[in-house]
């Protein structure tokens, strides 16, 4: 039956709303999520990378620096005598042209390195694909202006993804910016002039002289091949170290540019036919000899200065741009006359040397077996730029140690020049353990000024500066601290005797020849069984507190053994000390910088000597005193005598020589001039067979003996022979005078000349020591040649 609408009732609703609005509803609400979503990727990839422009995600190179690196005014180092003594500048090259690049260097960059790019704006989307895509495994994604702008970034390549990923905006960011400012002739030009291609070969000019003695204009194809495939890994596919890859990946350039049109088949066959033939001509750098030892410190003191600078003024000063003044303390003549001794005694010493170790496989090696021998060689071998670069190439231990066992041309170091050679990486280090190294510093003791700074015999095979920097057993030149101690603690003078029996304490056996000596005697024969008596009385840590106030900050054992020298102490450290007693018992920081000045000539720092005074002035002159005995009849009276020094010449000294003929030593003051040597080797195992050879007094007196007869032989220099040492008032040479005058240094602190005069005015000493490595063998030799076992 059908149903009737009744009179004014509201229709009913059969159907519901069509599905075709709600699907047109659900549409619009998803295309707004998906612009929404667009928007803001694309809002935040342009807030990160303004983020990474503006250096908020880490500090941005100056892509001007790459317009004229000429434009840059070193800094230049003033000797006390008014001369130039050297320079900080930046890295020596030779810029080059764009129409001095021959076009197969050009089209061989181009493809390898980034075909399209004349196509893009210094991001290549296509090749960042690609190798996202396939892992990096069908190329890099990088563009030539890419590389060019990893180039400026000094920090090293990160291995953390995150952080990589970071460096890798920052390089697109610089890559934009270049492309900007900079044609792509120019881009290309820029790039070849920045690369390093190692062996001081700073841009594709030095390259192209070192490695084959050409200029760039000159280059072949397979060498222009040869260098563009260096820009992959220079150290991995460099010719001089790996011949056999350097071809193959030559080869893949060569390949790469037939495969883009550059070269025709005929073309590419006569280049890959080529071998490749270098013609080495190593360039020195400005720090190849001794002038980098002492520039080493320089920068370290420096760059501390130009901080405290920039916190009080908020202006930063760059070493290698501004034009900076540096004055120090150096003599030139001085400089010339440490340089000249060192080269005089080592070209003879190492040839004693040599003779020794002919024939011997263990060579130059001793008490060592092969497998220790073994270990000193890889710890060496990674402490090398080629193992690090190979290591983070990603090169496997095994590999890596073939590599340096495959024979490669280099230059090695000889006293008659340097001497090209081919030899493998593994046994240039080998050979350069055995040569001799050495350390000279000396200094005026009133003012703290050093005169002279040899910190090795060649920076560019030895770049470790053993002033400052190398810390090594010192041997009986650390007994003056003990006696020292012993005459302001205990009252004992120069007349007191002492036992040289053999000294026996549990299992320590320090053998003597008996009877009783006077400290005198004792100290100028370098008994050491009377050196660990008096520390005995004294205890160890009376004499380790006398060696802080005289200076010293390494660590030192609180133990009888360093009576004997078993601590490692550094030059720099050990004659500040020993000047303390020729500067009337007073300290002063030994300093080589007198004042820093900025290009328009405003005083940046002017450095104030740093005083303390340490022990009364009769006890110094008594340590001048006993040292003295040293020179006139002690151990190092022979060897001084032959060596031309004449008698009546007022030296206090003392020679030291540790286990093994290890390190030899010898501190010798003059009134107005203190000298501190030492000669060695790389390493502790490496040394003199016997005491007659190995012993201070003839490693390392006659490079000072040396050194000061050409310092008394220039009258312009104001260090006299006849200069002597100034005596106290009330000095009377009486034993008895010296008795109960009690000790300085207990409660002082360092203070600046200025400020003594005003005791009140102090700033507190640390006697924290550093933390240092310690040698295995805690061991000394008396310089007559009784050897002493400690760990007996």
């Amino acid at each position: 039956m059908e149903n009737k609408k009744t009179a004014g009732s509201k229709p009913q609703q059969k159907f519901p709303l069509p599905p075709k609005k709600l699907k047109s509803k659900g549409w619009r609400k998803w295309v707004k999520i998906v612009w929404m979503s667009l928007f803001a990727v694309v809002l935040g990839i342009a807030l990160l990378f303004f983020a990474v422009s503006q250096g908020f995600l880490g500090s941005m190179p100056d892509v001007k620096e790459l317009e004229n690196p000429d434009i840059y005014v070193a800094s230049e180092i003033y000797s006390s005598d008014g001369k130039l003594l050297g320079k900080f500048e930046k890295e020596k090259t030779q810029p080059v042209t764009y129409q001095e690049l021959p076009p197969h260097l050009i089209y061989a960059l181009q493809a390898k390195e980034d075909e399209r790019f004349k196509e893009h704006s210094g991001i290549d989307l296509q090749s960042v694909a690609r190798a996202v895509v396939y892992g990096g495994q069908r190329g890099g994604g990088s563009t030539i202006t890419q590389q060019l702008a990893k180039l400026l970034f000094t920090d090293r390549v990160s291995q953390n993804k995150i952080q990589r990923a970071f460096q890798k905006l920052k390089e697109w960011v610089v890559a934009v910016s270049l492309e900007k400012r900079y044609t792509k002739e120019e881009i290309i030009t820029l790039y070849f002039n920045k690369f390093d291609f190692v062996n001081n070969a700073n841009g594709i000019e030095m390259a192209s002289r070192i490695y084959f003695n050409k200029k760039t204009n000159q280059l072949t194809l397979p060498e222009a091949a040869t260098f563009v495939s260096m820009l992959e890994a220079p150290v991995a596919n460099n010719p001089l170290r790996n011949p056999e890859r350097a071809k193959r990946r030559r080869d893949v350039v060569l390949d790469q540019m037939l495969k883009t049109g550059y070269l025709d088949q005929q073309t590419y066959d006569k280049a890959v036919a080529e071998p490749i033939k270098t013609d080495f001509h190593p360039i020195k750098t400005i720090d190849d000899g001794y002038s980098a030892y002492y520039k080493f410190y320089l920068r370290k003191e420096i760059d501390a200065y130009l901080k405290d600078y920039e916190k009080k003024t908020g202006k930063t000063l760059n070493l290698f741009k501004d034009g900076l003044k540096i004055y120090v303390t150096l003599d030139s003549k001085m400089q010339v006359y440490a340089e000249d001794a060192i080269r005089e005694h080592l070209t003879d010493l190492q040839k004693r040397f040599d003779a020794e170790q002919r024939g011997r496989k263990q060579r130059p090696f001793y008490f060592i077996d092969d497998k220790q021998i073994q270990g000193i060689m890889v710890q060496a071998m990674k402490r090398t730029g080629r193992y690090k670069q190979l290591k983070n190439a990603g090169v496997p231990e095994d590999s890596i140690l073939m590599e340096f066992k495959k024979p490669i041309k280099t230059s090695r170091f000889t006293w008659n020049g340097e001497e090209e050679v081919e030899m493998s990486p593994w046994d240039s280090i080998r050979y350069h353990k055995q040569i001799a190294q050495a350390g000279l510093m000396s200094m005026v003791p009133g003012t703290g000024e050093i005169k002279a700074w040899v910190g090795g015999i060649n920076w560019q095979h030895f770049q470790y500066d053993h002033i400052k920097q190398g810390k090594r057993q010192v041997g009986s030149t650390f007994k003056p601290f003990v006696y020292a101690t012993a005459i302001m603690k205990l009252g004992m003078t120069p007349c007191s005797t002492v036992s040289n029996a053999t000294y026996r304490k549990g299992t320590w056996t320090v053998e003597g020849s008996g009877g009783t000596l006077t400290l005198r005697d004792a100290l100028a024969h370098s008994k050491n069984p009377v050196a660990v008596r008096l520390i005995e009385m004294t205890t160890p840590k009376s004499v380790i507190q006398t060696a802080r106030d005289l200076g010293v900050t390494e660590e030192i054992p609180n133990e009888y053994a360093v009576a004997l020298g078993s601590s490692d102490i550094t030059i720099y450290e050990m004659l500040g000390a020993y000047s303390t007693f020729a500067n009337y018992g007073n300290y002063i920081k030994p300093e080589m910088i007198w004042r820093i000045e900025d290009a328009n000539g405003r005083v940046i720092k002017e450095v104030k000597p740093v005083l303390k005074e340490v022990m009364n002035e009769l006890y110094a002159y008594t340590m001048i005193d006993l040292m003295k005995g040293v020179a006139e009849f002690g151990t190092a009276s022979g060897e001084l005598g032959r060596r031309g020094v004449e008698k009546g010449i007022e030296i206090a000294a003392k020679t030291g020589t540790t286990q093994n003929n290890s390190d030899g030593w010898f501190m010798g003051i003059t009134p107005n001039l203190a000298t501190g040597v030492w000669v060695g080797w790389e390493d502790r195992a490496t040394h003199f067979r016997g005491t007659g050879e190995g012993q201070g007094a003839r490693m390392a007196l006659p490079i000072w003996a040396i050194f000061m007869k050409k310092v008394w032989a220039d009258p312009t220099l104001g260090v006299l022979k006849e200069d002597k040492f100034v005596k106290p008032s009330n000095w009377t040479g009486s034993c008895s005078d010296l008795q109960g005058l009690g000790g300085y240094g207990d409660d002082g602190g360092l203070q600046t000349i200025e400020e003594l005069k005003n005791p009140t005015v102090t700033e507190p000493r640390s006697t924290t020591p550093r933390n240092t490595p310690k040698e295995e063998n805690l061991n000394e030799n008396l310089n007559t040649g009784d050897e002493i076992d400690f760990n007996k």
